[in-house]
């Protein structure tokens, strides 16, 4: 048995899985599992030699998604869960790899003190040439997710800060400030 497709003992065969997006939040990824999944986090993984980036056009959200990108100093944060193997082809669906959105990319990763080696996790197959920025509804359960599993906090305000400066390169200089700090057209100070 390789160590993509362990058995934790109960018989039941299972993948660890590398979350560093939208599948951070368990909420969400029961959405597509169908499966309660609270119970399936390891824990907080970094993935060194990558990096994140928006490089991943979302059609159904018609905005940016993210994606690992490699990167020899960088280190993702995300979540380590350990799935039941039948759960893989939802996964799949949900990650667009049968359209070619992602594809697989077996990585190392460290959790409590453990280093876990063939970890499933995806990349995207054909990669923007900048970054687009995420809408609301991605931003918001990317955060949820980082901040319900625990990541440090000194990265999540990075992830919050790339996606705010993301979305502000996005729109005009007006729509920068919120609507109450616009006076005449103008931006107050």
């Amino acid at each position: 048995m390789s160590l993509y497709r362990c058995d934790p003992g109960d018989g039941e065969s299972t993948f660890l899985y590398f979350a560093y997006g939208s599948c951070m939040c368990p909420v969400d990824l029961k959405r597509s599992l169908g499966e309660d999944v609270h119970g399936r986090v390891v824990g907080v993984a970094r993935l060194s030699g990558y990096r994140l980036g928006f490089f991943h056009y979302l059609q159904r959200r018609d905005c940016g998604a993210l994606d690992i990108v490699l990167d020899p100093r960088g280190e993702v944060e995300g979540v380590l869960y350990r799935l039941p193997w039948h759960l893989g082809g939802l996964l799949d669906g949900r990650e667009g790899v049968a359209q070619g959105d992602y594809r697989h990319e077996f990585v190392e990763v460290s959790c409590r003190g453990r280093v876990h080696r063939e970890v499933r996790t995806y990349t995207v197959v054909d990669k923007l040439s900048e970054e687009l920025a995420p809408n609301e509804w991605y931003s918001s359960v990317v955060l949820r997710g980082a901040l319900t599993c625990g990541l440090s906090e000194s990265y999540c305000w990075r992830l919050f800060e790339r996606m705010c400066w993301l979305e502000a390169r996005r729109q005009p200089a007006d729509a920068k400030c919120p609507p109450h700090r616009r006076q005449g057209g103008r931006i107050a100070v």
